[in-house]
């Protein structure tokens, strides 16, 4: 965890922001890992680093959408980025574009 701004958001400690990283290829214990690391913190503002990403196909797309569902669940506020034009086109195609 590393210090972040604070801020007005009720519930959330925005003290500190939780980072994480995603891995170059996302395999399913990665996504269940993040997710169980997002459930055991308490709500916080957690920013996702996607510039590892090697590939912006339908497997990162089901990880961020996991992701954003636990971290909705635990009250966090999410953040993305890093994502390149590839992974933002399919987002769009896929009518996610707004997890960016």
């Amino acid at each position: 965890m590393s210090s972040g701004h604070a801020g007005g958001l009720p519930g959330v400690d925005t003290s500190r922001t939780l980072e994480l990283r995603l891995p170059g290829r996302l395999a399913p214990d990665d996504v269940g890992r993040l997710c169980a690391l997002l459930d055991a913190a308490e709500p916080t503002v957690v920013v996702c680093d996607l510039g590892g990403l090697d590939q912006a196909g339908l497997a990162a797309v089901d990880a961020l959408a996991r992701l954003r569902l636990a971290a909705r669940r635990r009250g966090h506020r999410l953040v993305f980025t890093g994502a390149g034009a590839e992974l933002r086109g399919v987002l769009d195609l896929v009518g996610l574009g707004d997890l960016l």
